[in-house]
């Protein structure tokens, strides 16, 4: 399962492996869209998620910069509701993420367990529009915004993830295939193009224009 959306090649890390002040604890998550692990920041002595990047970003000085200037973007944002991101670090020719780890379930893995009560449902979805205002304020557009994209912290509040790394990852412009997986991507003859998610994605996503926060403003409406 990908855990923060961002497609991805992946560079494969081994538990006790060291990436700076961050030592790598445990694997969250793995499969066709990339690694992502648990680590410990031994300076600052807290828990953090690491996100390996595609290569392509370390060969490429171009999509490098789009990705540091969305980075900054998003480190700008420090809202309640959106999970943090930390910094950027390049180790071994690889690039990495370094984000705050959430606890708690996706609002996907909750309502497998059932319909959530009216007064919740207000409370969460609440929560989810003033980080995508936030975001928005920012110029900052999400693009693949879905339940397994937020966290319910074991407080019960809302951690909206990945907020912006899509676009960030993406080509300038995308097209979509008919499946109905997680996060799409094209990337065995495109690296880093990120497609969204089918039943989530608004129609000019799907026809592969540009969009504006509109498009997440749909897609939370289908959350």
């Amino acid at each position: 399962r990908d855990l923060f959306g961002l497609s991805l090649a992946g560079t494969a890390m081994h538990i006790g492996q060291k990436l700076g002040s961050y030592e790598i604890t445990s694997l969250l998550g793995k499969g066709g869209m990339g690694e992502v692990y648990r680590a410990r920041d031994v300076k600052l002595k807290r828990d953090v998620a690491i996100k390996s990047l595609p290569e392509a970003f370390a060969r490429d000085a171009d999509r490098v910069a789009r990705f540091q200037r969305e980075a900054e973007a998003l480190a700008a944002l420090n809202h309640a509701n959106i999970g943090a991101i930390y910094g950027l670090e390049e180790s071994g020719g690889g690039r990495y993420l370094i984000l705050e780890l959430v606890e708690g379930d996706t609002l996907e893995e909750r309502l497998k367990r059932g319909a959530l009560a009216v007064d919740e449902a207000l409370r969460l979805g609440l929560q989810i529009a003033s980080a995508l205002e936030a975001a928005h304020e920012k110029g900052v557009i999400h693009r693949d915004l879905k339940a397994a994209n937020i966290k319910i912290t074991p407080e019960g509040n809302i951690k909206v993830l990945d907020f912006g790394l899509a676009r960030a990852a993406a080509d300038e412009t995308s097209s979509i295939a008919s499946s109905n997986s997680p996060t799409l991507s094209m990337a065995g003859t495109r690296e880093g193009v990120i497609l969204g998610t089918p039943a989530y994605m608004s129609p000019e996503q799907a026809k592969g224009r540009t969009v504006d926060k509109r498009s997440d403003i749909f897609s939370f409406g289908s959350v």
